[in-house]
């Protein structure tokens, strides 16, 4: 038998550069092809610990280019995809959507097409040699739009209400993924996490843009009145989770991961000035906070984001490792080292 190879896209970005040097590390019996678009969002300077692994290999390419998905399915024994590629950036998405159209819905179809005619011989029969073989579809709560103040979670069970064309076209993937399922049998999961942080994060993003501009003496632009609240979740408990999901997850089920930490823009860049304040003080001694600045909020800014993890938690025993207190001095330390 040939070595099993799991297909990981997208391993470039940010969860996909925590969760490839883990997962290549933890299974050495698996062959980890990362395959990568490289827009702006992609680096290859955090796989460095991959560099020598001899059970990772990378390829350029775009998840929209079927003949180059086929060509990877026909010549790897690919009995895995863990699919993180797409747009991300909630921003990019309300000035040019049309790359989040084309990757984060085009190219989900295309890979789980390229699954279907590779593993099952008709709908709902699966060929021998690709019995076990799994599509873990990553996608976000954002899908499930906002959520007032008043305690409420994000269950499995929530209907879907997009609010940007970010979280509309990832929705729309979802969908896809589970039609797949439902029509044809494909082995798929899907996972929806809360809002990431830790290493090797864009600094487009919230916390590493706090940490640059702060350490720059550049204004920290807060939107709005800064209340927004989100579920902050540790990369590493996320690549955990991924993981376990891939492995013991249900065939055609839905897994919400979240880290239980709900806070508001405004105390993360509080928490973020206070550590720096300490670790790194300012010249003048004057406080990060004095960086401070409000700035006119996004255009369809959900108001709260916030997950129930139950069904993780209790089904399959995952359990996030950090709480926000612990993580962001880590998340710290990593951006000030860098």
């Amino acid at each position: 038998m040939s070595r099993k190879t799991i297909l990981v896209t997208g391993g470039a970005g940010f969860i996909g550069a925590n969760f490839v040097p883990y997962f290549a590390a933890k299974y050495p019996d698996y062959d980890v092809i990362n395959l990568d678009k490289l827009t702006y969002a992609g680096n290859l300077d955090n796989l460095k610990e991959c560099n020598n692994m001899p059970n990772y290999r990378f390829i350029q390419g775009d998840i929209c280019d079927a003949a180059l998905i086929d060509k990877l399915f026909s010549e790897n024994n690919i009995q895995g995809v863990i699919h993180f590629a797409a747009e991300s950036h909630v921003d990019n998405s309300i000035t040019g959507p049309r790359a989040f159209i084309e990757t984060n819905v085009v190219g989900t179809f295309t890979l789980l097409d390229a699954a279907r005619r590779t593993w099952l011989s008709a709908p709902h029969q699966v060929k021998e040699e690709y019995k076990n073989a799994r599509f873990h579809h990553i996608s976000t709560d954002e899908v499930y739009g906002s959520l007032e103040n008043d305690g409420t979670l994000f269950t499995e069970n929530t209907p879907y209400d997009p609010s940007s064309p970010y979280s509309s076209a990832k929705a729309s993937s979802d969908l896809i993924a589970r039609a797949y399922h439902r029509t044809y049998g494909l082995n798929v999961t899907i996972s929806n996490c809360s809002n990431n942080y830790g290493p090797k994060q864009h600094p487009e993003k919230l916390i590493p843009k706090i940490i640059s501009n702060a350490l720059s003496g550049k204004n920290i632009p807060i939107y709005g009145d800064g209340k927004n609240i989100r579920d902050w979740l540790y990369v590493l408990d996320h690549c955990k989770a991924i993981d376990l999901i891939f492995h013991t997850g249900k065939a055609g089920e839905t897994y919400n991961v979240g880290g239980r930490n709900e806070r508001n823009n405004l105390e993360i860049v509080h928490t973020i000035c206070s550590i720096l304040d300490k670790k790194m003080p300012r010249k003048d001694g004057s406080s990060y906070k004095d960086l401070i600045v409000f700035v006119a909020d996004r255009p369809g800014h959900d108001k709260r984001y916030a997950i129930d993890a139950t069904k993780l938690e209790t089904q399959l025993g995952w359990k996030a490792d950090e709480n926000f207190d612990s993580g962001i001095i880590k998340t710290v330390e990593w951006y000030t080292a860098h």
